[in-house]
């Protein structure tokens, strides 16, 4: 596992948001999916809302996070999330400090708050855990421009998993302020592989997050590769591929979806979501074998032409 990184590992890999297996042999499922993402070019992991991170119970989390730091390459930078609320991030700071994590994502908190309270438990928990802040936003008025860059500016705050989701992502003046205040190389698209393209032709951002990329990490890298030498004609031909495992995610939510879709896809099996989630629903499966298996199927003949 990385333990040092630069915003330059921000730019090097599609940041692949994998499920999380937690039941039976989850050990060897995990590992499965891990190897595979991997295989595919993929070397930084960011376990958090297609985890189900938000309800890893305390009890558990260094538990879990020794093992997959163990499952993961040397040069694989795994990131974990904490919270979202401030009492499991004291917690989970007190656990961090005792490992080797370089960066940890914030996961969105939607109860009562405001930015000066905010902003002292990201320091607080900075401080505490010796590990940099990701913060994740997917919300408009989540946490102003003048905090932010004051958590960038005191070392606090690594980057920003951007996630608000817009009628046309290319115009965003919300982002656009994101950016004025603390640039684009902290700024990485948050939720798949369609945004990405929009952020990073008309924002210019460093990279972007998805979870196909499980599925299909070689493509997903590729796609990466030709958003950052902005030829995106090739870019819109290659997003093709991951258009029918999207739009059924977008149906039947993102998370329950890519969960199921791995499992189907005959990857790793990923048992049952932990609470407060199922699979996706029955109705649904049909489709998502489909769509999943096909995608692997465009990913190991991309493999198999690259060798």
């Amino acid at each position: 596992m990385k333990t040092t990184i630069t915003l330059k590992h921000l730019t090097k890999s599609v940041i692949a948001v994998p499920p999380f297996a937690h039941e039976g042999n989850a050990d060897e499922s995990n590992q499965s999916l891990i190897r595979h993402i991997e295989a595919g070019g993929v070397s930084t992991l960011l376990y958090g809302g297609n985890a189900n991170v938000q309800n890893w119970p305390v009890s558990r989390f260094g538990e879990w996070l020794d093992t997959l730091a163990k499952l993961v390459a040397d040069d694989t930078w795994l990131i974990p999330s904490v919270g979202p609320d401030g009492g499991k991030i004291l917690d989970q700071a007190a656990l961090l400090a005792k490992r080797s994590f370089p960066a940890a994502m914030l996961l969105p908190f939607t109860g009562p708050k405001t930015d000066a309270g905010f902003a002292r438990s990201v320091r607080d928990f900075v401080q505490a855990s010796g590990t940099q802040a990701i913060l994740y936003m997917k919300s408009d008025g989540y946490l102003s421009n003048d905090v932010i860059e004051s958590l960038v500016a005191d070392g606090s705050l690594f980057s920003v998993k951007y996630a608000i989701p817009r009628e046309n992502t290319a115009i965003d003046p919300v982002l656009d302020d994101l950016i004025s205040a603390i640039g684009t190389e902290r700024i990485v698209s948050g939720f798949g592989e369609p945004p990405a393209l929009p952020h990073l032709e008309h924002h210019k951002l460093s990279g972007f997050t998805a979870g196909c990329v499980c599925i299909a990490p070689s493509l997903s890298q590729a796609f990466l590769r030709s958003l950052q030498a902005r030829d995106f004609s090739t870019a819109r031909t290659q997003l093709k591929t991951f258009g029918a495992l999207e739009a059924l995610r977008d149906a039947g939510d993102p998370i329950r979806v890519l969960h199921t879709a791995v499992t189907l896809s005959g990857i790793a099996d990923m048992g049952a979501p932990l609470p407060f989630l199922t699979e996706a629903e029955d109705s649904l499966h049909p489709q998502i074998e489909t769509a999943a298996r096909e995608l692997l199927a465009a990913e190991m003949q991309a493999r198999s032409i690259a060798a």
